[in-house]
This record gives C-alpha cells, sequence and structure tokens, in this order.
C-alpha cells in the first residue's frame, strides 16, 4: 500500500514505481513491505533538503508530494526527480534520466541530488529552493489552493508526531504531513 494517492497527476509515476517496485516480507531493509530502492544518505538528504515536509515511502521510494501531489522523488544514490512546470536552470547539474517521467513534455527533471560542483552550502540552498517550488507547484495542479497562514501548502507538517518514512526513524515530523 502506498500512502501517495492513486490520483491522474501521480498515474505515471505510480506506474513506474509500481513496476520497479519489489515486495518483501522480511529482511533488515524491508520499509511497509517493500525492499527499499533509495540508499538510505540519500534519504536523509531529501530530509535535510525539506525538513518540514514527511516523506513518503512509495513502492520502495521515498517522494514528498503536496496535497497528494508527487513533487519530488528520490532515487538510487544519484537521482533526485523533480516536478517542475520548466526546466530547472542555472549552475544545477541534470543526473541520468528516468523514462518515462524525464521525457519531453512529462514535467519531471532530473538532478544530481548532491551537485559535487557546486560548495555545500551553495548546493543545499540552491536544492532546498528548488524542491519547495517542485511542491509548490505540485500543490497548484492539485486544484486545492488550502494554504496554511505562513504561505505553505496545508499538507505540510508543523509539529511532532509520525509520518511514514521510506525506510527511516521519524524525527518529529506532522502525521500524515497534515497541518492540524
Amino acid at each position: 500500500m502506498t500512502p501517495l494517492p492513486n490520483l491522474p497527476q501521480n498515474t505515471v509515476l505510480l506506474d513506474l514505481l509500481r513496476q520497479q517496485g519489489v515486495p518483501q516480507e522480511h529482511g533488515a531493509h524491508v520499509h511497509e513491505g517493500w525492499e527499499p530502492h533509495t540508499h538510505p544518505d540519500l534519504v536523509e538528504r531529501l530530509e535535510d533538503l525539506a525538513p518540514q515536509w514527511p516523506v513518503l515511502a512509495t513502492f520502495g521510494m521515498p517522494v514528498l508530494a503536496a496535497n497528494g501531489i508527487a513533487a519530488v522523488v528520490a532515487r538510487g544514490m544519484g537521482v533526485l526527480l523533480v516536478r517542475l512546470p520548466e526546466s530547472p536552470t542555472g549552475p544545477l547539474v541534470p543526473a541520468e534520466p528516468c523514462p518515462p517521467l524525464t521525457d519531453p513534455g512529462q514535467g519531471w527533471y532530473s538532478l544530481c541530488p548532491w551537485q559535487s560542483e557546486l560548495p555545500s552550502a551553495e548546493s543545499k540552498h540552491l536544492l532546498s529552493l528548488l524542491i519547495q517550488h517542485a511542491l509548490s507547484y505540485a500543490e497548484s495542479l492539485s486544484g486545492d489552493n488550502n494554504m496554511d497562514g505562513q504561505d505553505r501548502p496545508a499538507q505540510a507538517p508543523c509539529g511532532p508526531g509520525g509520518g511514514a518514512k521510506a525506510g527511516r526513524r521519524s524525527r518529529g515530523r506532522g502525521e500524515r504531513g497534515r497541518r492540524r
């Protein structure tokens, strides 16, 4: 079962993750019945880049979503997929493509989550901004303009609790990412 809703905006992503997912009942690295397909360091990086957002374990891949619409996916050790209305510009280095998501017109772009060509602080800052842009864009795709008092989508967590994690222990994120 995946916490990411089966909405039309998520269909291509969910189909891809479902095809790549490996159901697994037992083992040291099982999370919610699926074998993880993302290195724990990349899951931690994703959490550091978007600390106020719950990481949803979806068929063994960590996903960030706004109002139920997927915005960011971490894959393997070196791929960060972001959903944007336009291709990212600037000094950010792309990563290997992930068809069919990164095919022209799909709105998904593949980036290196480490950006080793940039100073660490600049890399983190640029990627954090890009992820926030992707989350805002995904929220706009939902057609639900339910924003909290700080101009964040209402799905952003604000307090302690446990959210679905992609193979990692909760670090005080709000339950299911809903602001109450």
